[in-house]
Formats: structure tokens, C-alpha cells, sequence
């Protein structure tokens, strides 16, 4: 028979374990640092991009009223430093503007990014070393920023993101200030300033200007430069929405649809949903979901023998990442990107940030 003083103990260090328990998982997920949920509003935007515009503009039409914003990407660079469009993005950036008219978006950005397209018909993707020679001097800016100016001008978008990555830490103190400038200038004509950060950027450390509104990269957790696995996954998600504490403002953090499929011989490849869907129909097993991250994963063989592993994101997956943000206190989302999105996937987005 157990003793009155004996399950005084027990109690005592059973209180005391689950104690120390959520005080470790306070520390850890700094639960005091998270805004209250039911104060955080939702509001989700997009990219449509240039090389997919007819398909994204599909999308685009059935969930419009679901979006606060849209992002057209993309205007590179091209040998002479110059902005630069493709002709997919010459082509389509008539439809593309009068449709974000026909849909009443309140908000039309313009996103830069710093990939250079060479005479030879190649490309150089986040180019860092362009970056620095577009901020390394106050004369190199202001050159820039009258460029950007112009653009944003002459095609009457109201905002201007720039997407520069894989910048080198020697340069951030000029790219602060190219941020500040620039949000400065743009400030001054009515117009906004969003600025795209990777998950690597050094935000702690940074302090950067206030204004512009920051947009965290919440993705390829996974991807091209690694094993198989997911965009992101709960804790990732966590993790990114505490560090975003250290940036300025009411900001924006970033999904990615779709996924990535991985060859037994090291290739791989971007994939839209509709496209993993159609591989599904090879797969081996039926897809399985990661309880993890949400994602859905599944192996096949092509026409040439050769296995794949594909991970990719669906309307549950979506859900299950606008949740948790939510939960995190960031009701600001913007999802990569429009363009073969499933019937079911539109409908979640649209009806999350509806609040249904």
C-alpha cells in the first residue's frame, strides 16, 4: 500500500519533471517571443513567373480574391549589368498586368533578381559578385535605383521586391544602405519596397533599415543542393518565424509549392504538383506523407530504368505550413508560386487566407 508521504514525492516530482519539461520547450521554441494568434491577420500573395505565365495566370484567376498581392518575376540583368526581361516576360507582362488589373489586386510588384543572362546564352544565376558591383559605391547605387525607378514607372506597378541573393558578408553593409536608398526613393513617389531574404542570411547580426517590408525564404530546406527530402518541415518553419523577430516591421514569410525530383544519378529537378501527380502514376508504392513535414514522397523508374525519389508539397501540406505559421503568429505568407497548381490546393489557399 503506497504511504500518504510517498505519493506526496511522487507528486511532487512528477510537477517538478513537467516543469523543467516546458520550461525546455520554452526555451527551446521561445514561447514568450509569439504573437497571440487570434491578433494575427492573414494576407497571402504570390509570384508568377515568367517562363510558366499562361498557366500561373490560370491559377491566378480562381483564387485573385484570396491574394493581397501579386509579384511578377522576373527582370534580371544582363553582360553590362543592364535589367533585363525575356521575351517570355516581354510577352506576357501585357496579360499579366491588365489580368492583376481585372482581378482588383490592391498591390502589383515588380521582382528583380540578381541572375545575369550572357550574350552566349547562358546564365549565371545569383551572381554575388554582381550585387557588389550594383551597391559598392553611393554613384553605383544611385545609377541602380534610377534604373529600378524607371522600370517601376513605365510599367505603373506599385512596388518594387528585390530578390538578391547569395550575398557575400562583406557587402551587406552596402546593401543596407542600397535597401534604404532605395525604399527611400520609392517612398517618395507612393510606391513600396519588398526585399527577399534566404533562411542563411545573417539577420541577428545585420540590424537592417526599416521600411522596406522582408520576405523570409521558408524553403528548399531541401532541394538542389542536397539528399532527398522536403521544401520544409515544422521545425524549420519554427525556427525561421522566432528569427524574424530581429527584423524590423510586420513581414512576410515565404512557401513553396510543388518539389523536387531526385535521380539515381545525381540530377535534380524542379517539379510543379500537377507534374509530381503525373509521375505518382509510376510510382512503386503509393506516396506516403511525412509526418514531419507534411510532404508527400514516392519512388519510380522511367523509361531508361533509372529510379527517382520526388518529394513534393500538396493542398495538405500547404495547409499544414500556413497553419503552423499562423500558430507562430505570422498570418503574412506568400507562396512559390502560381503555375500548375491543383484544383485542390487553390482552394485552401484561397479559402486560408479568406478565413473560412
Amino acid at each position: 500500500m503506497l504511504t500518504k508521504q510517498w505519493l506526496v514525492a511522487l507528486s511532487i516530482t512528477m510537477i517538478t519533471a513537467i516543469t523543467a519539461i516546458y520550461m525546455g520547450v520554452k526555451e527551446q521554441f521561445n514561447l514568450d517571443e509569439k504573437r497571440p494568434v487570434a491578433a494575427v491577420e492573414k494576407e497571402l500573395s504570390s509570384w508568377l513567373v515568367d517562363w510558366q505565365w499562361k498557366s500561373g495566370l490560370e491559377d491566378l484567376r480562381q483564387i485573385a480574391s484570396g491574394l493581397g498581392s501579386l509579384q511578377l518575376f522576373a527582370v534580371y540583368f544582363d553582360e553590362a549589368d543592364h535589367l533585363y526581361m525575356t521575351d517570355d516576360l516581354k510577352k506576357g507582362l501585357p496579360e499579366m498586368l491588365q489580368s492583376a488589373k481585372d482581378a482588383s489586386l490592391d498591390k502589383v510588384y515588380m521582382t528583380l533578381v540578381n541572375d545575369r543572362y550572357l550574350q552566349d546564352g547562358t546564365e549565371v544565376q545569383k551572381d554575388p559578385d554582381l550585387v557588389s558591383r550594383l551597391v559598392e559605391s553611393e554613384a553605383a547605387r544611385s545609377r541602380h535605383i534610377g534604373d529600378i525607378i524607371d522600370l517601376a514607372s513605365k510599367y505603373g506597378v506599385q512596388g518594387v521586391e528585390i530578390d538578391y541573393e547569395k550575398i557575400k558578408d562583406s557587402d551587406w553593409r552596402q546593401v543596407k544602405a542600397f535597401y534604404s536608398e532605395l525604399y527611400k526613393r520609392l517612398h517618395e513617389q507612393g510606391k513600396s519596397l519588398r526585399i527577399v531574404l534566404e533562411s542563411r542570411a545573417p539577420i541577428e547580426q545585420l540590424d537592417l533599415p526599416g521600411g522596406p517590408e522582408y520576405v523570409m525564404m521558408a524553403y528548399n530546406l531541401y532541394g538542389t543542393h542536397s539528399d532527398p527530402g522536403p521544401k520544409a518541415d515544422y521545425i524549420f518553419l519554427d525556427k525561421l518565424a522566432r528569427r524574424m523577430n530581429h527584423l524590423p516591421g510586420d513581414n512576410v514569410i515565404a512557401i513553396a509549392a510543388g518539389g523536387f525530383d531526385w535521380s539515381g544519378q545525381g540530377k535534380v529537378t524542379a517539379v510543379t504538383e500537377k507534374r509530381a501527380v503525373e509521375l505518382t502514376r509510376r510510382a512503386v508504392t503509393p506516396p506516403e506523407r511525412d509526418p514531419a513535414s507534411g510532404s508527400l514522397h514516392f519512388e519510380y523508374v522511367d523509361d531508361k530504368g533509372e529510379k527517382h525519389i520526388v518529394w513534393y508539397a500538396d493542398d495538405s501540406t500547404l495547409t499544414g505550413w500556413l497553419d503552423t505559421l499562423h500558430r507562430d503568429g505570422y498570418g503574412k505568407v506568400a507562396f512559390w508560386r502560381l503555375g500548375e497548381l491543383s484544383e485542390n490546393s487553390l482552394a485552401k489557399l484561397k479559402s486560408w487566407s479568406e478565413g473560412k
